[in-house]
């Protein structure tokens, strides 16, 4: 098959699930200054934290039952801070389809000593979501990154549970409808849908998750950045712009920037319906292809986010060479699949992408295809 170098390139080729395309419009001359050299223990760096805080409840639509903190570690570094707080009161079910739920896996049984209920599926699939014990704490994927696998809502979840839920909800939350009220912690950092900087994590807490911490001590030390509790009772200054370590201000000016963006194109709505766009544009092109596929075949459970796709024939080195091509002529980057995934492709298609450069995407596909294909009969 012969194709020939695709006219027009994706204005913006950034297609990396993380850390993810900028904003539309974005540059490093647009974010405030005032704090940058600032103390974060200063009036000025904690009225930038909370103005964070505040626009994540506001675009989330979060309810006041639910406190937002800034932590350390980024989405990985918030949800361990959960499970080292929290865990060992009762049972634990983890649920794993992608490599971050089995990270989660190894935590739990490695590290904190647990036995955990695992309940498995393969990339591309879900676990039997209603084999999920709810008498016990339950870990789980919102939208699986490295699987092109979400979770199709949340009736699953009992509003009668017993245990605690814990959603790591990073590529997931500013692109779906999250039911908060089923969600006892989640997890996330700025550097997915909103486009921001990595290094920060954000912790979501609902009241169970508040009584948890209240009213029980794990039986292992905690590190200083994990310690959410002083003298019994919630360290509320966490969730209120008071950070346990110093963080990035230049970062929160970039998330503060992202997040007054996601307002200007009508809040959570606006950024579901970009990823909606996306995502439909994607597969429009991998059904006009016969050599492509979706990693996750049934609909109902395909991420919006960070799509997986798959290439008849290809193995590692075939994705690696498809991409590097692709970067090489500055039509996309970062779009090769996560190392422990089936190899293929990984393409953002998060909030913060044009739909255009999606659209533009697809010839540049047919080029890289034809060009690996070629020399491999040849």
């Amino acid at each position: 098959m012969t194709v020939g170098i695709p006219a027009a390139k994706p204005a913006r080729p950034f297609f990396s699930s993380g850390p993810c395309a900028k904003p539309p419009g974005y540059s490093l001359d647009k974010l405030a200054t005032e704090s940058l050299g600032r103390s974060h223990r200063a009036k000025i760096g904690k009225a930038r934290l909370q103005l964070a805080i505040d626009l994540m409840r506001d675009v989330l639509q979060l309810p006041a039952t639910h406190r937002i903190g800034i932590v350390p570690g980024s989405d990985t570094g918030a949800f361990e801070m959960a499970m080292w707080t929290m865990l060992g009161a009762r049972g634990v079910t983890t649920l794993a389809w992608e490599s971050f739920g089995e990270g989660w896996v190894t935590d739990a049984v490695k590290q904190l000593k647990l036995e955990p209920t695992v309940l498995r599926a393969d990339y591309g699939q879900l676990p039997d979501l209603s084999k999920v014990d709810f008498a016990d704490d339950v870990l789980f994927t919102w939208n699986g990154t490295t699987s092109g696998v979400r979770v199709p809502d949340g009736e699953w979840i009992p509003d009668n549970r017993e245990g605690l839920t814990f959603a790591d909800a990073t590529s997931a939350v500013f692109a779906y409808d999250i039911p908060w009220d089923k969600i006892d912690v989640a997890t996330f950092s700025w550097q997915k849908v909103l486009g921001g900087e990595g290094a920060h994590g954000v912790l979501i807490l609902g009241p169970r998750a508040v009584e948890r911490l209240e009213t029980y001590t794990p039986a292992w030390p905690l590190p200083k950045v994990f310690r959410l509790v002083s003298k019994g009772k919630l360290a509320e200054g966490v969730f209120k712009g008071e950070t346990i370590n110093t963080p990035s201000m230049l970062a929160v000016e970039d998330a503060i920037f992202a997040l007054e963006w996601a307002k200007s194109v009508g809040g959570l709505d606006g950024l579901k319906a970009r990823c909606t766009a996306n995502a439909h544009a994607l597969d429009k092109i991998v059904a006009e292809r016969s050599w492509l596929g979706h990693l996750a075949v049934d609909s109902g459970i395909r991420s919006r986010t960070s799509v997986c796709l798959t290439v008849e024939g290809a193995d590692a080195d075939f994705i690696k060479k498809f991409a590097g091509l692709l970067e090489k002529e500055g039509a996309a980057f970062d779009i090769a699949g996560y190392r422990d995934a089936p190899a293929g492709l990984r393409i953002w298609c998060g909030a913060t992408v044009d739909t255009a450069d999606i659209v533009a995407l697809g010839p540049w596909l047919d080029w890289a295809y034809a060009q690996l294909t070629a020399t491999a009969e040849a």
